[in-house]
């Protein structure tokens, strides 16, 4: 089967699992209101989300390494469709939390092993396709975000959750049965070799890339750039109702944010194939700084100015979920890339604590976004210079186990 066909229906499978997080902010208000719940209440169901998705991920990286993506999400189907079309029918805070953890888990195996067809059929175009692959579950959300405003408006939120969970969970069990890894000796040929991209011989597992500094530069890298964007997706319709915005430019906002997401995430991963990964993390974080700060100084002089600013966040932090699976692959081997980039990505999970119900505890006790905006403006300028130091030192040795 052509590679292309494996990576449309990776694709195809992410952007089902977009909704579940970037189409999250529609429900909040509905949430609150129909339950009487606290927004900080309500958004640590979206911190438990983040941490299932992302803090699974080692353990189904491993098993899809070794026994391929087909079975594994076509469970994740079914995780993915139950636990978020019963989310509706969730009556108290315990049962929310664990409908959404369900689908979290479901979204780990769906992330890992759809990453790693990219990372492993492509080695030629690493961030092209890894950039196409986040790109589908960034812009995802954007086919459905039309439809769930339009089910809540005529219906209800609990009819929304309920019908775009049995889709989702569908048709990835049908994209499932396309996916396997390579087989065979020669099945992930080396890219070509490249000035700008850095990449050696080596294959490391995950015990051996613990073993270098660059997994904790990049594990750091990687935690600090994500939690902006993520308060910015969980936050957005109260950042909004602060800065006294409309609902229909909310909803405007709502459905250009994913593709200024996906957008950003193939630019930037095409970008570091032709200039290197680190020389495009420092372009990229700085805009990023640069951007968040944007959105309370331009973002409240008007309703284009608020969507521009927010457009422009998402374009400038979506490449963090196409640059660090290239890098990893780069820098630590092909044939692992599923479980090595699967541990790289649970600092998605530490980031959703702080920009989820830390930062709606920040807004709550301060009333300002001014310290939970700035200060994840500041931690991506760290990221930045960060990738200076990640450029100036040499490709990753393995380490030898020192009870050995």
């Amino acid at each position: 089967m052509n590679r292309w066909v494996r990576l449309g229906a990776a694709v195809t499978a992410m952007i089902m699992i977009a909704n579940l997080q970037y189409g999250w902010a529609l429900f909040v208000k509905p949430l609150i209101a129909a339950k009487g719940w606290k927004l900080s209440d309500v958004q640590w169901g979206f911190t438990f989300f983040i941490a299932l998705e992302t803090w699974a991920m080692p353990f189904c990286g491993w098993l899809i390494d070794r026994r391929g993506p087909r079975l594994l999400l076509s469970i994740a189907g079914v995780l993915c469709g139950v636990g978020w079309a019963l989310l509706g029918q969730a009556q108290s805070l315990t049962a929310l939390y664990a409908l959404y953890s369900l689908a979290g888990f479901g979204a780990a195996m769906v992330y890992c092993g759809s990453i790693g067809v990219a990372l492993k059929w492509f080695p030629d175009k690493r961030g092209l396709a890894a950039g196409i692959i986040a790109a589908g579950f960034g812009s995802g959300s954007a086919l459905f975000i039309p439809v769930i405003t339009y089910i809540i408006g005529v219906k209800d939120y609990r009819t929304a959750f309920l019908y775009t969970g049995i889709a989702q969970g569908l048709l990835i069990i049908c994209a499932a049965q396309f996916l396997q890894n390579p087989s065979g000796a020669g099945a992930v040929t080396r890219p070509p070799a490249r000035a700008q991209v850095r990449s050696h011989q080596q294959e490391f597992n995950s015990g051996e890339m613990f073993r270098t500094p660059h997994f904790y530069v990049l594990y750091t890298m990687m935690l600090m750039m994500g939690i902006g964007g993520l308060m910015v997706t969980a936050q957005v319709a109260v950042v909004a109702d602060s800065l006294k915005i409309g609902a229909a430019t909310l909803t405007v906002a709502l459905s250009l944010n994913p593709i200024a997401n996906g957008g950003g995430r193939i630019f930037w991963g095409s970008v570091s194939d032709r200039i290197g990964r680190e020389r495009t993390m420092l372009v990229a974080f700085l805009l990023q700084a640069l951007c968040l700060t944007s959105v309370l100084t331009l973002g409240r002089l008007g309703a284009t100015w608020f969507i521009v600013s927010l457009a422009l966040v998402y374009f400038t932090w979506g490449e963090v979920y196409a640059l660090f699976p290239s890098a990893t692959a780069d820098f630590f081997g092909a044939r692992n890339a599923s479980s090595n980039y699967s541990v790289m990505y649970s600092t998605k999970g530490v980031a959703s604590i702080v920009g989820g119900g830390l930062a709606a505890l920040l807004y709550e006790k301060t009333g300002s976004w001014n310290a939970v905006f700035y200060g994840s403006a500041a931690l991506a300028l760290c990221s930045a210079l960060m990738a200076l130091g990640l450029r100036a030192m040499p490709l990753p040795a393995k380490v030898p186990r020192l009870d050995r």
